[in-house]
């Protein structure tokens, strides 16, 4: 029989207490805050907890994807909420640390009684969340990490993904890469785990292809100074440089490689260039091809209406257009919520159980490619974009050139199925929110 929230909160309470880590700050246990509410006409409201960085290499990517989970919060709360349940929604810095990222985690759903969380683009954090929602039972949408592990070795039953990975872009361009730039790669690698498996995958298509990596430059995060990493690659001669760096460091890298004049020199490939991380940095820093999930121009149905609602949500915000990653936040907050109509109820199982295998449209996703979850590893299968920057702009901040878009039938990572072994679900502590 599986182990109820209420017991796993309890005993969760007891240790930290007995550990001291608590202080004196009293435990409120689901069991009194519910009471409370059981006296009221009111429903309890249905807390959701925002795992989203403020702070840190991917701070500006976390803001991005909070507001993308808030626009989809509002819409349901403009309509009554979920169940005649409204949602109210609490946030707290990651910080992009995985230590950091566990323990809101689990302050989160020990102490604020979040139903559900929302939120990740360092692959550290999301693994250090996910473990911490498994043991709970918990669902953790994981919007914006993009290691293959993710969906890979380190996927859980409570635990879904819905960027694409480093093996889905790695495949969509490294193929025309080698036929277009040549076949002597140089690999720029962010130091972690997201970094690693995205090299990993690019190295692997770069080979299967006839192409062949002469060095991998390891770059520690949080890099501002790439002027080491640089010469090295200038005395290499590489005939393209494959970068997996991403928040803050692939700003500043961009911009170096520019005042050295190398975006000239040889062609540049990003594995997937979030929106936040090049927005503002101007035409001459936005060189090679990368892999995007969405852009705010696609000629869809639906997508101008959806600007213009972030737009006006969000007035005089610096970015003044939504991106990849702020796309990803709404759409996967908004299929939670759905979900949980759908299911009739806020228990885990029952939600866990709509989202697998769930298919999804292209239009409805304002896509070019229907979506589906994978119900073996828990990813969104959607559409891949190969893009560049756009030399004939139709308004200031159309830079992005879409050069393709790929049907994720073609882009599957055929790894992760072998590599993830999901939890039963009588292993998976069971609640109702």
């Amino acid at each position: 029989m599986s182990t109820t929230r209420r017991s796993l909160l309890k005993q969760s309470a007891l240790a930290l207490a007995g550990a001291g880590l608590y202080g004196a700050a009293p435990f409120y246990g689901p069991w009194k805050h519910n009471h409370a509410w059981a006296q009221s006409a009111q429903k309890k409201p249905l807390v959701i907890g925002l795992t989203m960085d403020a702070s840190g290499q991917y701070a500006a990517s976390g803001g991005e994807e909070r507001l993308g989970a808030m626009m989809a919060i509002k819409e349901f709360n403009d309509r009554g909420g979920v169940l005649g349940r409204r949602i109210e929604a609490i946030h707290i810095d990651t910080e992009t640390t995985p230590a950091t990222g566990s323990r809101v985690a689990e302050r989160m759903i020990t102490r604020n009684e979040a139903a559900f969380l929302i939120g990740a683009v360092h692959s550290g954090v999301a693994n250090a969340i996910s473990q911490v929602a498994q043991k709970y039972g918990t669902i953790f949408l994981n919007t914006n990490s993009s290691s293959p592990t993710e969906a890979g070795k380190d996927c859980h039953r409570v635990k879904f993904v819905w960027d694409g990975n480093g093996a889905n872009f790695s495949q969509a361009i490294v193929k025309n890469a080698i036929k277009t730039s040549g076949r002597n790669w140089l690999l720029l690698t962010n130091d972690y785990v997201w970094g690693h498996n995205t090299s990993k995958a690019t190295r692997a298509v770069v080979e299967a292809n006839g192409g062949r990596i002469v060095e991998e430059l390891l770059v520690p995060q949080n890099t501002r100074d790439f002027s080491a990493f640089l010469l090295k690659v200038q005395q290499i001669k590489p005939a393209v440089v494959a970068t997996a760096v991403g928040g803050d460091d692939i700003k500043a890298l961009r911009q170096q490689v520019v005042q050295l004049r190398m975006h000239q020199a040889m062609a540049w490939i990003n594995n997937q260039q979030d929106w936040p991380d090049v927005y503002g940095l101007g035409p001459d820093a936005i060189f090679g091809v990368f892999g995007t999930t969405w852009y705010w121009r696609l000629p869809l149905p639906g997508v101008r209406e959806f600007v213009a609602a972030y737009q006006k949500q969000y007035p005089g915000m610096a970015i003044r257009v939504p991106g990849n990653v702020y796309h990803n936040g709404y759409m996967a907050t908004r299929e939670l919520l759905r979900c949980v109509e759908e299911a009739g109820t806020t228990q885990n199982i029952a939600v866990i159980k709509k989202l697998e295998g769930r298919r999804m449209t292209a239009a409805d996703r304002l896509q070019h490619h229907d979506a589906w979850i994978d119900p073996v590893t828990h990813q969104c299968q959607q559409t891949i974009y190969m893009a560049a920057y756009n030399d004939q702009p139709a308004e200031k901040d159309d830079i992005f050139k879409i050069l393709s878009n790929i049907d994720p039938k073609e882009v599957v990572d055929r790894e992760a199925p072998a590599a993830c072994k999901l939890e039963s679900y009588e292993a998976t502590p069971s609640y109702e929110a």
